[in-house]
């Protein structure tokens, strides 16, 4: 048994003086957080494990709490030690969204887009502002550790020049786009099936401030599940509906919204090439790799119907980069 576990059960046992519960393997994230399922008296919990050298769980208590002001379903939380890094939450069972979008698509996505509304009008005083700086700093892990430590991809300062040029065209359109509260990984791995108020929302302590498409892409052009670009398209246009219809955004075109939605994307979906190489060569989670070719596919795309990301698509291309990682064919 780990330090951490043992460590966690004196804190159910002797703080919160429960005997005879039963605790499993829930299970763990991109981060150094884990989960565990307490059983006790009947009813079942998520122990959360956050390791105070290498986490803070003041954010996600936070953001908790800003969530649920809101109405939607985020985890009420029962205990904490903010000190030894557990939170006592509820259990919001075990269904992802993932598992069960193949044979309810339209009614998931449906309630998920009503929460988002929800939640994008939530608190963000004092949250980190999505702006250029970050921005930046995220798309810059695609060359670091996509093409140079995955790929082994030495550039030349041309083909430099056309990376931050792509970036910095997407950072100038984004910054014009309407803003509210960003979950930051709004997707079917993140949003749990549940019976009352669907969906429960995890995983939201990184939230920041910034443009309100990043959440839309981050559902339905999501890194784990795809479907065709018109009914992506489709989908994003009724959000789009609820969106004006609750004061998130003026009246916009179809066109135009469709536009932002896709830009906002493609600096997500740059981003996290990075990212998923970055959990493989730092921190030895070699699955993401996985989900490199579908990532890699949203880049290619949609990347080639805008003129801001078209020459890096060219510069995908001539690097021989969709042979090397296998791409995904999405219907248009």
């Amino acid at each position: 048994m780990d330090s951490r576990l043992e460590q966690l059960q004196h804190w159910i046992s002797d703080t919160l003086n429960w005997q005879n519960y039963h605790i499993e393997v829930a299970s763990a994230d991109a981060s150094f957080r884990r989960y565990f399922r307490v059983y006790y008296q009947d009813k079942s919990y998520i122990a959360m494990d956050a390791p105070p050298d290498k986490e803070d769980i003041l954010p996600f208590i936070d953001i908790t709490q800003r969530l649920l002001a809101t109405g939607v379903h985020a985890p009420k939380i029962f205990a904490q030690s903010i000190q030894q890094g557990f939170l006592l939450l509820e259990d919001l069972g075990s269904t992802p969204y993932q598992d069960q979008l193949a044979d309810n698509a339209d009614a998931l996505y449906h309630d998920a887009m009503q929460a988002l509304v929800k939640i994008q009008k939530a608190d963000t005083s004092g949250l980190e502002y999505y702006g250029e700086q970050l921005l930046d700093e995220e798309m810059q892990l695609m060359p670091e550790w996509f093409l140079n430590k995955h790929l082994n991809i030495q550039l030349n300062p041309k083909q430099q020049q056309i990376i931050q040029d792509c970036f910095q065209a997407l950072i100038k359109h984004i910054l014009t786009q309407n803003n509210g509260f960003v979950h930051r990984d709004y997707h079917s791995r993140n949003l749990m099936i549940i019976a009352d108020n669907n969906p429960a929302i995890i995983d939201y302590q990184d939230a920041v401030y910034g443009a309100i498409t990043y959440d839309l892409v981050s559902l339905l052009r999501d890194c784990y599940v795809y479907w065709s670009n018109s009914q992506v398209e489709a989908w994003a246009l009724q959000y789009r509906d609820m969106a004006v219809a609750a004061d998130l955004l003026e009246p916009i075109d179809d066109a135009e919204f469709i536009r932002q939605f896709d830009l906002m994307g493609l600096q997500r979906h740059i981003k996290v090439l990075g990212i998923f190489c970055r959990l493989w060569h730092r921190d030895g989670k070699k699955h993401y790799l996985n989900d490199l070719p579908l990532t890699l596919s949203y880049v290619l795309t949609i990347g080639k119907k805008h003129p801001e990301t078209q020459a890096l698509v060219e510069l995908f291309h001539t690097l021989d980069i969709p042979k090397r990682i296998g791409t995904i064919e999405i219907p248009a």
